[in-house]
């Protein structure tokens, strides 16, 4: 999630029993809990606030859709797909004539 694996976390949750105590570290850990689940509510209420105030047309609003990062991903991959089927139309369109065993395939020096 935010690039911390398990070593990561056993050293965070060691250095916590350390500062914290064994008799306080779960209390701190039940507010934090409280502090993500309030987060997750705030974040939910904005989203659907959103979704109210734009109207029906975009009901289906997702707010990763907004990252400009993901809109220019979304329409390269749009017209590179269009593109590799128009593609294939055409290679369909052509007829594919297999290369006689005894003839030696086209080979281009300047390619290679």
């Amino acid at each position: 999630m935010f690039g911390v694996g398990l070593p990561e976390l056993a050293v965070i949750a060691f250095v916590a029993v350390l500062v914290f105590g064994p008799d306080r570290l779960p209390d701190f850990a039940r507010q934090a809990g409280r502090m993500v689940k309030t987060m997750r509510s705030f974040a939910n209420q904005a989203r659907d606030e959103l979704r109210e105030e734009l109207g029906p047309e975009y009901a289906d609003l997702n707010l990763r859709d907004l990252d400009p990062r993901s809109i220019v991903k979304k329409h390269i991959y749009d017209a590179v797909n269009t593109a590799m089927a128009e593609d294939e139309d055409e290679e369909q369109a052509r007829a594919f004539v297999p290369v006689p065993v005894t003839e030696r395939p086209p080979f281009d020096l300047d390619a290679t």
